[in-house]
């Protein structure tokens, strides 16, 4: 489970910075960074 949270991260934050860099995108993208955060928080939480 600890991996799955970790590979959804990394998803998220690609996609975040293809969204910052690429597509100059509004504020919508920024939750995936949000996202990305709390899925790396809740792994470390729960292997805590």
């Amino acid at each position: 489970m600890r991996s799955l949270l970790y590979i959804i991260a990394v998803v998220l934050i690609i996609g975040w910075l293809l969204g910052v860099f690429v597509y100059s995108a509004t504020g919508l993208i920024h939750i995936l960074i949000v996202l990305a955060v709390i899925a790396l928080l809740l792994g470390i939480i729960r292997r805590a």
